[in-house]
């Protein structure tokens, strides 16, 4: 059993971290937050294989908090270590504001300086990590994180404040964080930066200007009303869709579809991309008969998904019918041709439902959609 001790639990890169160490076997996760005794924190590091000093602050109500928090906490750590004659590793997320001459920048890289000196006093494994602009789920907005800040802000109806739509950013996912660390109790995939042995990064970092940032939220937030799907092969806006989404409030999970209905019954468009076309769905009445059409290019798939169906298919240039008899009770998947003119008439005495999924976006200008009789 691998007895881990995450300083700093409750905080943004610690919930998300405390909560991927316990789903890891045979680790034990202790905690230390502010207010707990140091008498606590004795007792942890007496037990602990590694410790993840997650434990800052960067914005305090008075200045004085970086010295006593960013450096002093960090000494206390490595005093009692030293104390047990012990040489734990040390995990240090440090910022690349460490760099900078301001108050928080210089108390970061004292608490470099401190875990550097413990590294070679001791010979133990110290990994510090100069991350920039984390960002995913439970981050504070209004804080310290742009991409929290816009999240929140956007997706609650308020605006936002760009000081410069062109300065560039690097930004690193949370998750990639936490593999990182992660990868710590095993040893695998642990970064060093070269000629340095106690520097490490992180291998993904994904750099935006502010503007861009904003244009994908803001694109995101109208998936809503356009239905439009962003390309999320994209490996950022897979990190920012999932990250907006945990921002949303608790009363704003669902949004109603329009639903477009007539004598056969109704049709709701679910999803739409230019990557992988449109999603919708339909109802239809008893003995209704939808499609007698064909299309040269776009192709469809037909899932009925409640009641029985008959989907027939004619060549355009041949006289034979295909019959498909499906049902809800055994889903399957009808693919629809090009040059195959269809349709789908219900056979159940109350409503059929149907999924079905277009390679295109819907063009009413160009519907690539032409009437004839099955």
């Amino acid at each position: 059993m691998k007895k881990v001790l995450v300083t700093g639990s409750n905080g943004f890169i610690g919930k998300n971290l405390t909560e991927g160490l316990r789903r890891e076997e045979n680790v034990e996760i202790k905690t230390f937050v502010r207010g707990d005794s140091i008498n606590s924190l004795v007792e942890h590091l007496k037990e602990a294989d590694i410790v993840f000093h997650l434990a800052g602050v960067n914005r305090p109500k008075k200045i004085e908090e970086f010295e006593i928090v960013n450096v002093g906490l960090t000494r206390t750590i490595v005093d009692i270590i030293e104390e047990l004659k012990k040489n734990t590793p040390i995990v240090f997320p440090s910022s690349t504001q460490a760099t900078l001459d301001n108050p928080y920048g210089k108390s970061q890289k004292r608490a470099e300086d401190i875990l550097i000196e413990y590294g070679r006093k001791t010979n133990a494994k110290v990994y510090i990590y100069r991350l920039s602009n984390v960002f995913g789920k439970w981050c504070r907005p209004n804080y310290n994180s742009v991409v929290a800040t816009f999240c929140y802000n956007i997706s609650h109806g308020q605006d936002i404040t760009i000081s410069d739509v062109n300065k560039e950013i690097g930004f690193v996912y949370i998750d990639d964080v936490v593999n990182e660390f992660l990868g710590m109790l095993s040893q695998k995939n642990v970064n060093n930066v070269d000629r340095d042995e106690y520097y490490y990064k992180i291998k993904r970092i994904f750099r935006l200007t502010l503007g861009d940032i904003a244009k994908k939220i803001y694109q995101l937030r109208d998936m809503r009303k356009t239905l439009v799907v962003p390309d999320l092969s994209d490996k950022f806006m897979q990190c920012l869709h999932a990250t907006y989404l945990s921002y949303l409030d608790k009363s704003d999970f669902s949004y109603a579809l329009e639903s477009k209905t007539d004598q056969r019954g109704s049709l709701s468009e679910l999803i739409k991309s230019e990557y992988f076309g449109q999603i919708f769905v339909s109802t239809s009445h008893k003995g209704v008969i939808r499609g007698n059409h064909y299309h040269n290019t776009k192709v469809e798939k037909f899932c009925v998904l409640k009641g029985k169906a008959v989907i027939r298919f004619r060549h355009i240039f041949e006289d034979d019918v295909l019959s498909y008899h499906v049902s809800g009770e055994n889903i399957e998947v009808v693919d629809i041709p090009p040059g195959y003119t269809h349709s789908i008439e219900n056979l159940t005495d109350g409503e059929m439902v149907v999924l079905f999924w277009a390679n295109q976006i819907f063009d009413p200008e160009k519907p690539d959609t032409y009437y004839e009789e099955v």
